[in-house]
């Protein structure tokens, strides 16, 4: 895939994102890092990891205050990895191609308004999460 979703964390519906927990982002992405352990870290405070799978799928993601990137997702595991991050930050990832949230149920009522009822509700699995960025989208159940 040659897209790159974006995470956010929502909150009592407000229109802006909040910070993502950058230590909970290091605790779930570091054991998966193959990129240089000195550049992980920004002199700004930034994160960026060179994540890899068990099954050789790869992405590279970076996280600063605003959110994070998901840069280039190889179809496969790595998938796997970025749903436990979305699920761990009780976030939301936005479909590149669409602009529409991927999100659990759970963190569809913390979008703002205007975004909720085009949210493409799934379980935060691997698998779910890349049939909802790769797959025919589908309208959240009202």
């Amino acid at each position: 895939m040659s897209y790159s979703p974006s995470i956010y964390r929502f909150v009592d519906g407000g229109d802006v994102p909040v910070p993502p927990d950058m230590e909970l982002v290091r605790s779930v992405l570091e054991p998966h890092d193959y990129g240089d352990p000195r550049l992980t870290v920004g002199e700004d405070g930034s994160l960026r990891f060179w994540v890899r799978a068990s099954d050789g799928s790869e992405a590279e993601i970076s996280a600063d205050e605003t959110g994070i990137l998901v840069e280039r997702p190889q179809t496969g595991g790595v998938f796997a990895i970025v749903a436990e991050l979305v699920a761990k930050l009780e976030a939301v990832i936005i479909d590149p191609s669409t602009g529409r949230a991927v999100c659990r149920a759970e963190e569809r009522t913390q979008l703002p308004a205007d975004m909720q009822e085009e949210a493409i509700v799934i379980d935060m699995t691997g698998d779910a999460l890349e049939a909802a960025l790769s797959g025919p989208t589908y309208r959240a159940q009202q």
